[in-house]
């Protein structure tokens, strides 16, 4: 029944992609308390094409009792703009890239082979570099989650990567899983962090907001004081973002190897809407970045994988309500 479903929905992608001139690729999952809209990978007609992000698990809309936790932050669009992109999307560090030639090859996993600049240049992820193989998607959606596969074969990095969105029965609940195998010759050795593009209820960042972390916090704030502040372990805003501002925090430190330190809650005490995210492996880094629409605590963890082997972590979503006092 289950291959049977699959064929099924593989044959549903086809159609649209064959058939569908009015945009992007999307599925919708659910459960009693969720429902999410997510635009899916391709590389012809997906909503995002660029070379920074993994292309898949991009949430345009996640709704829950009446509040929105994701959706479009930035004004300029094109699919291979950098970070036209929404929801809980993930970022590796490229593999290969120090040691190609110019004009050589290296690898994102997530988004697959790429070609290095023929002049010699350090990496730059705001960079668009030119794909030489984008390896093969596949996908396997069921009413409550659906999961996305790339498989890469290339001469230097080899890896299969699967990233499971899954709401959880009876709760207000996301799990986010990733398995990573090395099916390749040479050790993959990365990072990976989640940007968190959160835009909760299409609320400009500033008073209202909260986020809140499990250590007390020790970040240089640099010139950003005037617009928000830091008060032992939370982070707050004295006022609105402009149209145009951002502010950042490059590295937040003060937490342990403990997996209890990646747990982080963002609050909206205008709209009452809140949500916690946890990790299961430690963090790495953490940094901290909003502009007017979007408010992203970023959350490193390191990998490391021998030929053979493979790497599995989760990241979880729990969305929950708080009493509000209104805008």
């Amino acid at each position: 029944m289950e291959s049977k479903s699959l064929f099924f929905f593989v044959l549903i992608v086809t159609s649209t992609l064959a058939c569908s001139k009015s945009g992007p690729l999307q599925a919708e999952i659910r459960n009693e308390h969720i429902t999410a809209q997510l635009l899916l990978p391709d590389e012809q007609t997906g909503y995002y094409r660029g070379t920074r992000f993994d292309w898949s698990g991009i949430i345009s809309d996640l709704e829950y009792e009446g509040h929105h936790f994701f959706g479009k932050w930035f004004e300029e669009y094109s699919p291979t703009l950098h970070d036209a992109i929404m929801g809980p999307v993930e970022e590796f560090a490229p593999l290969g890239y120090d040691e190609a030639n110019p004009g050589g090859s290296f690898v994102k996993i997530g988004v697959g082979v790429l070609q290095k600049p023929p002049a010699d240049s350090v990496y730059n992820r705001f960079s668009l570099y030119p794909i030489e193989d984008h390896g093969t998607w596949k996908v396997n959606k069921k009413s409550d989650k659906i999961a996305f596969t790339q498989e890469l074969n290339d001469t230097e990095y080899s890896y299969e990567y699967t990233k499971t969105i899954s709401l959880i029965r009876g709760k207000p609940e996301m799990k986010i899983s990733h398995i990573l195998k090395n099916t390749g010759k040479r050790v993959i050795e990365t990072n990976v962090y989640n940007h968190n593009f959160f835009v909760i209820d299409n609320q400009p960042t500033g008073t209202g907001f909260v986020v809140t972390f499990p250590f007390t916090i020790v970040a240089d704030t640099g010139k950003i004081g005037e617009i928000k502040e830091i008060h032992y372990n939370k982070i707050s805003f004295r006022r609105d973002l402009l149209r145009g501002e951002t502010v950042r925090l490059g590295t937040i430190t003060g937490y342990s190897n403990d997996i209890k330190d990646f747990d982080i809650t963002l609050e909206n005490s205008k709209t009452g809407a809140g949500v916690r995210i946890k990790g299961d492996r430690p963090l790495s880094r953490i940094l901290f970045w909003a502009s007017l629409k979007t408010l992203c605590p970023e959350t490193y963890i390191n990998i490391n994988i021998e030929p053979g082997q493979e790497f599995i972590w989760a990241i979880f979503y729990e969305f929950y309500t708080i009493n509000h006092h209104g805008s």
